[in-house]
């Protein structure tokens, strides 16, 4: 059993980074267990088994976070598909497994609240419900362990302020990271919540009501969403995290739901975005532009698989329990260079032939 982990914010204020592996939804989904449209996360009763294999294959990956799998697991979502006398045991579920494995693998067990896409401005019955929904899954998340709380994927500032109040509120002191979706809307010709407040203006908020982390997750994949990382480093001290999406948006679709695909000009959300899906090299890429860039806390959203934390982790200079397969090509048989390969295909004459 390790022994006491090194809390989230120790770990930032001595200049580490932490990497937090997300993409629950979609990785469920490939595999058959969640249906995309309600997203609701229903494999976390049905297949308990496959969610622990999860967490745990994501420590393998390098994660230094297990983040419990509760994201889209509220009042709102669940009454779609008519299971809200499951959402405590739901919830409770996916945290109490989460604490299991952050234990046994001396990670950090992070609970998870998220837009409730039901937000109206200005709408106190609607806040009211929002407030209650956030309150609920806090506590649970509270007493069952959890090390610090992720807020993430809102798109208007009004409604991560409402969930960033819930925290400080009910979370017992825990640190809150607060990570905006952030689609295509502007004002004034600047990047601009849904709500209409100015990207800076957002975050000098989100810091002024006390978040402890901020930055950005979901909607963009890493070219368009470190552009906006570089303005919102201009704007606040607190420390940035940057969890995009692995897909290859662009400037004229910012964001996975609107990528489209080159061949068809069909819309790729979300049955086909496998089109658009980035390389490990992206990712790298990724990796190495927040290091430049001092973004602390860092992963992948939507859309990830293990291969593509472990290439995070280690671009950041880290060996984790993955590294152990990482690619050695030395061993091809085609592009190798071990002295132990047959010489017939990777002589120039035989690459000639099957490269």
């Amino acid at each position: 059993m390790p022994g006491k982990v090194k809390g989230l914010m120790d770990r930032l204020h001595d200049g580490e980074s932490v990497v937090i592996a997300e993409g629950y939804l979609f990785i469920f989904e490939r595999r058959g267990y969640l249906q995309a449209g309600s997203f609701v996360p229903e494999v976390v009763l049905e297949y308990p088994e496959l969610l622990r294999l999860q967490y745990e294959e994501f420590y393998r990956a390098g994660s230094d976070v297990v983040l419990a799998f509760t994201y889209y697991a509220h009042r709102e979502k669940v009454s779609l598909i008519d299971r809200e006398a499951d959402l405590e045991k739901m919830n409770r579920t996916a945290l109490r497994m989460a604490r299991e494995v952050a234990d046994k693998t001396g990670s950090l067990m992070a609970g998870n609240i998220c837009n409730s896409n039901i937000y109206v401005p200005n709408d106190p019955d609607i806040t009211a419900k929002i407030k209650s929904m956030f309150k609920e899954q806090i506590e649970w998340a509270v007493e069952e362990g959890a090390d610090f709380i992720l807020a993430e994927t809102f798109s208007d500032l009004g409604e991560a302020l409402l969930a960033l109040e819930a925290v400080k509120t009910y979370g017992k002191g825990l640190p809150v990271v607060v990570t905006m979706a952030w689609h295509k809307n502007e004002v004034n010709g600047r990047p601009a919540t849904i709500d209409g407040v100015e990207i800076c203006e957002t975050f000098k908020q989100l810091e002024a009501a006390g978040a402890d982390v901020l930055g950005l997750n979901c909607a963009r994949g890493p070219t368009t969403m470190l552009p906006l990382m570089e303005e919102v480093k201009k704007c606040i001290k607190t420390p940035l995290a940057a969890i995009p999406v692995p897909y290859r948006t662009t400037k004229a679709e910012p964001n996975f739901q609107s990528l489209t695909d080159p061949l068809s000009g069909k819309r790729l959300f979300p049955e086909d975005l496998n089109a658009a899906l980035c390389s490990r090299s992206d990712i790298k890429e990724f990796g190495r532009r927040c290091q430049e860039l001092g973004i602390q806390v860092v992963g992948v959203c939507c859309g990830n698989e293990c291969h593509y934390t472990r290439t995070l982790c280690e671009t950041l200079g880290r060996t984790v329990p993955a590294s152990r397969y990482s690619a050695d090509m030395s061993k091809h048989y085609i592009f190798g260079t071990s002295e132990k390969l047959s010489t017939r295909y990777t002589s120039g004459e035989g690459k000639q032939h099957t490269a």
